[in-house]
């Protein structure tokens, strides 16, 4: 995995804290605001768009990928720790297991709005990297990974916390 590749999350949340993750700024609300509503033409004519695909290295075939990233960025308040699977699921979980597996099944435009309707059941508090990475290398593993961390649990792959301090 190349440097890029293990940066891309650090990369968008740098992107989100200095454009629109201030919303106490006028700016990083009106940002927010134009991304949040706009349709694939109108985010493409966003200056500040271009900056984050070009740190990203996204190019013009890359543009819907771009558009979902930092739509749905947009809809972020508050960067924390958690990732949005976790903050969807656990004990009592935002939302329920059927809404997750359909967010689990969605794909394009559908994907968009059940993630934009889970980022608000999350009470717009994520992970920003984590979700950017997510975003950006959406498939079967990143799914999988959602599932463990819907239901509380780490993936198979990851390592939980009791493993890493024992060794």
């Amino acid at each position: 995995m190349s440097d890029l590749e293990k940066g891309l999350g650090a990369i968008a949340l740098g992107w989100w804290r200095a454009n629109i993750g201030m919303r106490d700024q006028p700016a990083a609300r009106a940002l927010s605001a134009r991304l949040r509503r706009a349709t694939l033409a109108a985010i493409l004519c966003e200056p500040k768009v271009h900056e984050v695909a070009q740190d990203l290295r996204m190019g013009r075939a890359d543009a819907g990928r771009l558009a979902r990233l930092v739509s749905l960025l947009a809809e972020v308040r508050e960067h924390e720790g958690t990732p949005l699977a976790r903050r969807l699921g656990g004990t009592e979980p935002v939302l329920s297991p059927l809404r997750f597996q359909r967010l689990m099944r969605a794909e394009g435009e559908e994907l968009t709005a059940q993630l934009r309707r889970a980022i608000v059941m999350a009470e717009r508090q994520c992970n920003v990297a984590a979700l950017a990475e997510d975003l950006l290398h959406w498939n079967e593993g990143t799914r999988t990974r959602w599932c463990f961390h819907y239901f509380g649990a780490n993936a198979p792959d990851e390592k939980d916390d009791s493993e890493e301090k024992s060794q």
